[in-house]
């Protein structure tokens, strides 16, 4: 008999997330992981940490430049670091230590150690002290995550040149920061460091920002962060980056090379398939390292299973807990879904950035009849409440049948306003359904309600 029923390597979103529903399923689960705090790189070192940082260096902000004009005046405001990475910190302990209580409380087996594939059903973990368990399972999970993408002659010593960890943790403002990327993560985390009191460069080989958002949406985030003091470098293709004296200097194709104090190299992630054992059962990942599997997460090997950023699709801590649960109800049940139409994705500057659903680009390019409507936040009550008015709501619909097919915001609280867009193309809405349900007042939804008004050109409050 195996040890267990399913053993998950990995203890990232996904991989705990499918330990916990397997569990819950009544199946026996362990979880290995070779870190000492579960919750993989978004929880660590990754998604939380940067959304708390973002938070801290906003009010930061605000406190300094934006209270006047509430009548609030304050004096010798001073930018505390250490207490801000402090609390940082303190609230990654407390939510990875949440997992662990999860964990026991739904009775899975936590294992640490580096786990490796050791032929079908098996896998071989090896302890920081070098010893090696042979665990067997009837069915594996992996979930192995990702890391930072490399980029030819950009040496990362993790000083100088930084990938998104080692930035997280500065422990003071650089000069000057370089920003190779202009993706999710390198505005985030420039904006971070911008708003308290950094110089930022941010350098891109497109021509635009924010790939795969909507272009229109990524055009009005470029001009609001620009206004912001993001200095941005299109078309810039970087051949180099290396620490140089106190700071480090980055090369580009075409141009002088620009020094600065900190770089940092964002320009994707990588799935973690190297050295995992695919060897062992026949499989092998792709060019990009990604392991192939079908619509039920199955790998072409019976009984091993693969989800998350080591799988197609956007690496997103959401698909991959989706994906988990999907995997585990599909072992327990023989029945799990992933509806990866309506897959929301969030970019968390200041505005937010967030979108569901296919973009403008991506319906005229498969020639798909669509109309639109969009609606700014400039034009509502309680945005300007909250002294936050720059952006937009934005909803594409079929022109025959008025069925969504994407909602794309720029504005306040976009990452919790397009929920309700989620939901709404997950139940098949039609734009006319969002405009006849009734909208809280004052909120900021009806920004939502109005963009769907708007696609029949009858927007009520503009």
């Amino acid at each position: 008999m195996p040890d267990y029923d399913v053993l998950v390597i990995g203890g990232g979103p996904g991989g705990y997330v499918a330990a916990i529903r397997a569990a819950q399923l009544g199946l026996s689960v362990a979880c290995v992981d070779e870190n000492p705090a579960l919750g993989g790189t978004c929880l660590r070192v990754g998604c939380i940490p940067s959304k708390v940082l973002l938070e801290s260096s906003e009010r930061y902000e605000e406190t300094l430049l934006g209270l006047g004009e509430h009548g609030i005046r304050v004096e010798g405001v001073r930018l505390d670091l250490a207490a801000m990475q402090k609390r940082r910190q303190k609230i990654v302990t407390i939510l990875t230590k949440g997992i662990d209580g999860l964990f026991r409380k739904n009775g899975v087996t936590r294992l640490q150690g580096r786990a490796r594939l050791a032929g079908a059903g098996a896998a071989l973990v090896t302890g920081a002290d070098g010893a090696e368990t042979r665990v067997e399972a009837g069915s594996i999970i992996l979930a192995t995550g990702s890391r930072t993408a490399d980029l030819p002659g950009v040496v990362v010593d993790g000083q100088r040149v930084l990938t998104s960890t080692e930035t997280l943790e500065l422990d003071a403002v650089p000069g000057h920061l370089v920003v190779i990327g202009a993706g999710f993560i390198g505005l985030e985390l420039g904006s971070v460091w911008r708003r308290l009191g950094a110089k930022v460069t941010v350098l891109e080989y497109l021509d635009r920002i924010l790939p795969g958002i909507d272009a229109e949406i990524a055009a009005d985030a470029q001009k609001l962060l620009a206004k912001q003091g993001l200095v941005f470098r299109l078309g810039c293709r970087v051949t180099g980056a290396r620490a140089e004296g106190d700071g480090a200097v980055v090369d580009i194709a075409d141009g002088e090379p620009i020094a600065c104090d900190r770089v940092l190299l964002s320009v994707g992630r990588r799935p973690n398939t190297d050295d995992i054992g695919l060897e062992t059962v026949g499989l092998s990942a792709d060019a990009r390292g990604r392991i192939e599997v079908d619509a039920h997460l199955r790998t072409t090997v019976p009984g091993i299973y693969a989800i998350g950023d080591i799988i197609a699709g956007p690496m997103l801590a959401h698909k991959a807990e989706e994906e988990g649960v999907a995997v585990a109800e599909t072992i327990a049940t023989g029945v799990g879904h992933v509806d990866y139409d309506v897959m929301p994705a969030v970019c968390y500057t200041e505005p937010e950035v967030a979108a569901v659903g296919r973009t403008e680009e991506q319906l005229k390019e498969a020639g798909v009849p669509y109309r639109a409507g969009s609606f700014p936040f400039i034009a509502n009550g309680r945005a300007r409440s909250l002294g936050h008015t720059d952006g937009k709501v934005k909803i594409l619909a079929h022109a025959e049948t008025d069925r969504v097919l994407g909602i794309h915001i720029i504005g306040p609280h976009a990452g919790d306003l397009i929920a309700e867009a989620a939901v709404s193309m997950a139940f098949g809405a039609s734009s006319e359904d969002i405009a006849r349900t009734c909208h809280a007042h004052p909120t900021l939804a009806e920004v939502v309600k109005e963009a769907a008004l708007a696609v029949d050109g009858r927007a009520i409050h503009i």
